[in-house]
């Protein structure tokens, strides 16, 4: 998923709909571009948070964010997925999740804000 840079805050976040199976480790990698779409932003100094948001058990869980040149990479982990929704069905929980920034002049922005659709795992152990 490619974002432009910071000159775009306060416009609409991106919406991206996470596929997830209950128990993997999944990533999906955030990337922000300069104008051209091709040069990544300098995004060393920026600090981010990632959440996932279960409205069913009102639970919040931290998602790791992992900072490279120009893009993150959010990671949910195993051991958080495993948790998300259960039983055989097809998609076993829909949680909201964000991607927030600030940035190093003290902005924050919120460029992704999205949907985790927790599949079943049928073959594994859960």
């Amino acid at each position: 998923m490619t974002l432009c840079g910071p000159e775009i805050i306060g416009a609409d976040p991106v919406r991206p709909k996470w596929q997830i199976v209950r128990g993997d480790t999944a990533k999906l990698r955030i990337e922000f571009l300069e104008n051209d779409e091709e040069t990544y932003y300098d995004i060393n100094n920026w600090d981010f948070v990632s959440t996932a948001y279960d409205f069913r058990g009102d639970i919040l869980d931290e998602l790791k964010v992992l900072v490279y040149d120009g893009y993150v990479d959010i990671v949910a982990s195993s051991d958080l997925t495993e948790a998300w929704g259960n039983g055989y069905i097809s998609v076993t929980a829909e949680l909201m999740f964000d991607l927030e920034v600030t940035i190093d002049d003290g902005t924050v922005w919120t460029p992704v804000i999205g949907t985790i659709m927790v599949l079943g795992d049928v073959s594994g152990t859960l």
